[in-house]
């Protein structure tokens, strides 16, 4: 069972072959006795999902599903309301913040029966992306157990390469989504900033804050974002890359690439050409000058939002996140709106150059998960690959795209394509027919 899909557990359900009530409480027998447990989750909510479980299973049994996922248990990244249990957002500034309500994408979730198994931890305040987080705990990377996973949804990812929840939730600012999930040979989707509802999500930058599906499978992907919205997955049959005009981009991303993932990289842009795509490099100048906008932006509004909380216990942080946060206190106001500014610009000029592209492809991460010992000894060390892992997913964010991470078959190496801003059905449906290239 562990090893199914969160679309074959529904179809299994839905087919009377598989309970609900046994799904959930096998999975939290699995966690609970795992030796990872407490490294991967800050807390179950086993009585929720079990009374979930329970009038899922009577939905099921008298035909009256509420979706393909009705009756299957996933994660939630710990910075996702749930009411009446604890969301600390991996941070001791947070302890023992109870909400009284559901965040509205786990409510919308709910109503389509999924059930809700605890919550992952993540990096602090969702502020790197190397899912390191000395004040709670540092989730394992499957691939490598002296390693970090990648961030900030660390133990959303873990949850699903560990078999601890068919998927996961996660948030996406920088590459919170992607990353994690290339480091632990997941599918990953970062949503278009606005599509799925920020209420009752711990924020870090509103503007940048998106939601995102964990996952194995593409399928899997679109059905979550699908519940998250209340809405209708896209048809993913008969995909295909035959005709499918994909950019290589060449700016900033190859850029000090390490070997593993450069090699996986190519490898990956081979086997999609070998399936039908027709694949182009592109350049895109304005691209590296937004790159130097990051710093006013995402630092400028992370303190903004989060400066009175800090600083009335800062003693409470990680002194690397914290750094990190007090950064935004040099952002002035006429800065940061200059920056808004260029970005404008910046992703006009984006948007007529991919414009003939169903795509653009990168390379997940220009690096391989950085080893967690020397993370905590060496503070150089910490902030090189810190900036080095999220370069590479910080351009859809930046240019406001959704995007999309497929495991390449090399461990910790994935390959992301970035669609056009609210085209997350178009996106899916290549990542479905890349998906199988790949494969």
């Amino acid at each position: 069972m562990f090893d199914k899909t969160a679309a074959e557990l529904g179809r299994a359900i839905g087919a009377g072959d598989l309970d609900p009530v046994e799904i959930t409480a096998q999975y939290l027998e699995r966690i609970e006795g795992h030796d990872l447990c407490d490294r991967v989750y800050a807390r179950l909510t086993r009585d929720r999902a079990m009374a979930e479980a329970e009038a899922a299973s009577i939905r099921a049994k008298a035909g009256q599903r509420l979706s393909v996922l009705d009756g299957v248990p996933i994660s939630w990244k710990d910075l996702f309301d749930t009411a009446g249990d604890a969301t600390e957002a991996g941070s001791k500034l947070l302890e023992g913040r109870v909400p009284d309500r559901d965040a509205v994408v786990l409510a919308n979730a709910t109503g389509q029966g999924l059930i809700c198994l605890g919550k992952t931890h993540l990096s602090e305040l969702a502020f790197s992306g190397l899912g390191y987080n000395p004040s709670t705990a540092t989730p394992p990377c499957v691939n490598d157990p002296e390693a970090v996973p990648g961030g900030s949804s660390s133990g959303a990812a873990a949850s699903v390469a560990f078999d601890l929840a068919p998927a996961a939730i996660g948030s996406d600012t920088g590459g919170s989504v992607r990353i994690p999930s290339a480091w632990n040979d997941l599918v990953g989707l970062k949503t278009t900033s606005g599509r799925l509802s920020l209420e009752g999500c711990v924020p870090l930058c509103l503007k940048f804050d998106t939601v995102g599906p964990l996952t194995r499978t593409v399928e899997d992907a679109a059905l979550l974002m699908a519940a998250m919205e209340a809405g209708r997955a896209p048809d993913l049959r008969g995909a295909s890359l035959k005709g499918v005009r994909i950019a290589a981009l060449q700016t900033v991303v190859l850029d000090d690439m390490r070997d593993a993932p450069l090699a996986a990289y190519h490898s990956a842009v081979e086997r999609l050409r070998s399936a039908g795509a027709t694949i182009v490099p592109l350049e895109v100048p304005e691209l590296a000058d937004a790159f130097a906008l990051s710093g006013p932006l995402f630092t400028g509004e992370a303190y903004g939002l989060w400066r009175d909380v800090i600083e009335a216990n800062p003693g409470a942080m990680f002194a690397q996140i914290l750094e990190r946060f007090r950064a935004g206190a040099e952002v002035s106001a006429p800065d940061y709106t200059a920056a808004w500014a260029k970005l404008d610009g910046a992703r006009a000029a984006w948007d007529v150059a991919v414009a003939s592209f169903d795509a653009v492809i990168t390379p997940t991460a220009p690096i391989l998960p950085p080893n967690l010992e020397r993370l905590n000894t060496d503070d150089a060390y910490y902030k090189t690959e810190n900036l080095m892992a999220l370069r590479n997913t910080r351009v859809g964010n930046l240019m406001g795209l959704c995007a999309l991470t497929l495991p390449t078959g090399v461990p910790s190496c994935g390959v992301s394509l970035l669609g056009k801003p609210h085209c997350e059905a178009t996106l899916l449906r290549l990542g479905a027919a890349a998906e199988a290239a790949l494969a």
